[in-house]
């Protein structure tokens, strides 16, 4: 069957997540405008540094729980990624849409708004309820839509 257009972007970002080199979530991001992909992203380690694979997750050895504490972290967020991708080659991602296989955190969700997304569509729920209250806030639209499966 034929996916929809959400569904096939998203299934896109599920591709894409598994570039990362995360230990506890892989996550995928693809922002599109005019149904063109712009810019992906996957959560990982900054650029020449050590990769959690292969030096283990600073996080799941101090028990931090997920949706909390994101600065005690490795990696840089999927979203961040596809916004620094987008930056670094000149492309505005204004008044487009994001897919993510997770829901964007606090601080990705801020970094959306002010790169002007509007749109995010998301996977899977993360524990984090003010990021939502922030895009509705904002005025972006949100929606969940369940991830395809491998």
């Amino acid at each position: 069957m034929r996916p929809t257009i959400d569904e096939y972007f998203m299934e896109i970002a599920t591709i894409v997540a598994k570039r990362s080199t995360c230990l506890r979530n892989q996550v995928g991001a693809v922002i599109v405008k005019d149904k063109r992909i712009l810019s992906t992203g996957y959560n990982g380690a900054p650029r020449n540094l050590a990769h959690c694979l292969d030096i283990g997750c600073i996080r799941q050895q101090n028990n931090i729980a997920s949706g909390t504490r994101h600065e005690l972290c490795r990696a840089v967020h999927a979203e961040q990624n596809a916004i620094i991708q987008a930056a670094l080659h000149g492309v505005s991602i204004e008044n487009a849409t994001i897919y993510c296989t997770h829901q964007p955190c606090i601080l990705c969700a801020k970094m959306l708004i002010n790169a002007r997304i509007e749109k995010v569509v998301f996977g899977v729920v993360y524990p984090d309820t003010e990021a939502l209250d922030f895009f509705d806030k904002a005025g972006v639209k949100v929606e969940q839509l369940a991830l395809c499966s491998p």
